[in-house]
């Protein structure tokens, strides 16, 4: 088997590489005092616009978008992309952003790309493709396990030519930006329909009567400011016209189940630069600290680390490249264990590696000084994100364990 990447993912990979060493990383310690510059302020700093216009001048643009239906996507397969988003995850808070591959707008624009009308594209969709507006993807609620969505709370109900909907969200990222201007809103629009065709979605402008943006959220005391934070936002008798319905009436938890398979592995991708990152701050750091008459890459402990690091690195990363290939080969559906598997097993390891980074690295691990805390965060907070480790364990036990009917012949039962 040849697991060497084609002429046209090494030269999209050696592009990003570039790019991240020569404007991504400089512009770190950049992002972060305008940040502080900043403090009430959570639209798109212009640090980030000044890259996102170098990455669109180096063709690193929109490229999570592989060519779909009506001729939307110019972007690259998944298998050609899993390098590419691998690099941009070594500088989270930077680099999605940068090349407009940023999370949820990634995900909406593929349900718009994938569902939307030709009116509905051409509102938010080409906005979107072109990083002029931001968006949010609401579907988890506080009052309810949104680990099943058929639970979902939000009521959403026809009064002649308009949707009205009316519920609570939370952890809506990129909603506390300004310039989110487009809410996706997952709601009930038949209760007492068959559980998987109760949901619908529609499609909210953040700034019609009714939407409440209630608070800002963090996860473990990051506010994700520089992607635009993650907001509860309440809706109470909001109403939206017909045409704002995304996909058919009932079709809102297939939709979620087609989002959320590409959002998954695009997940894991960057999760494992993550991983990169760390190892390398890992290196230089055991290099030049000296403990017990020594450095600290002496320590059997930490080579043990590293060791184990490389080892599941090196295997959750060719995983993901077999999702990849069978997403684009044979489907989503097709692929939905592997994709179970690599959501479950990348961020367990990755918040592992980076655990063991920020011991190496003592209490300066849990500064602000270097990335690591905020990348622990992100880590833990996606074995929550697009559903609970739990949930993807117990799907895919079940059809590890499925027998064929074809292989019950003969058994004795």
């Amino acid at each position: 088997m040849d697991f060497r990447p084609d002429e046209m993912t090494r030269a999209f990979a050696d592009e990003a590489r570039a790019f991240l060493d020569e404007h991504v990383l400089p512009a770190e310690p950049v992002l972060a005092k305008q940040i502080a510059d900043t403090p009430g302020d959570w639209r798109v700093r212009p640090v980030v616009r000044d890259l996102q216009e170098t990455a669109r001048d180096r063709g690193l643009w929109n490229l999570f978008l592989p060519p779909g239906p009506h001729g939307l996507g110019g972007g690259l397969s998944n298998l050609r992309y899993a390098p590419v988003a691998e690099l941009t995850g070594r500088s989270p808070r930077l680099a999605p952003a940068a090349m407009n591959c940023a999370a949820p707008d990634t995900g909406n624009m593929e349900l718009l790309a994938h569902f939307g009308t030709p009116e509905q594209q051409e509102t938010w969709l080409e906005p979107l493709l072109d990083a002029r507006i931001r968006s949010a993807f609401c579907m988890t609620e506080p009052g309810t396990a949104s680990s099943d969505a058929s639970q979902i709370g939000t009521r959403i109900h026809k009064d002649g030519s308009e949707w009205v909907v009316n519920g609570t969200k939370w952890f809506a990222t990129g909603a506390m930006n300004p310039d989110c201007t487009l809410l996706i809103v997952m709601g009930k629009t038949d209760p007492n329909g068959p559980r998987h065709r109760q949901q619908s979605m529609v499609l909210v402008p953040r700034e019609t009567p009714g939407v409440t943006v209630v608070r800002p959220l963090t996860v473990l005391g990051y506010d994700d400011r520089d992607h635009g934070g993650h907001a509860e936002i309440r809706f109470d008798d909001v109403r939206v016209p017909a045409a704002n319905l995304l996909g058919g009436a009932g079709d809102g938890f297939a939709i979620a189940q087609a989002r959320l398979g590409p959002g998954r592995i695009h997940h894991c991708m960057r999760a494992l630069g993550m991983a990169e990152r760390a190892l390398d701050l890992v290196r230089v750091r055991a290099a030049e600290r000296v403990a017990f008459g020594g450095p600290l890459a002496r320590q059997g402990v930490v080579r043990a680390w590293a060791a184990d690091a490389r080892v599941e690195i090196e295997a959750l990363r060719l995983l993901v490249l077999k999702t990849a290939w069978l997403m684009d080969t044979a489907g989503n559906r097709a692929a939905m264990k592997e994709i179970q598997a690599i959501k479950v097993a990348v961020p367990r390891a990755v918040q592992r590696i980076l655990d063991h980074a920020i011991q190496l690295f003592g209490a300066a691990g849990l500064t602000e000084d270097h990335p690591l805390a905020e990348m622990f965060a992100a880590a833990r907070a996606l074995r929550l994100a697009d559903g609970p480790d739990e949930v993807h364990v117990a799907a895919l036990g079940k059809a590890e364990l499925a027998v064929p009917s074809s292989e019950l012949e003969g058994v004795v039962q």
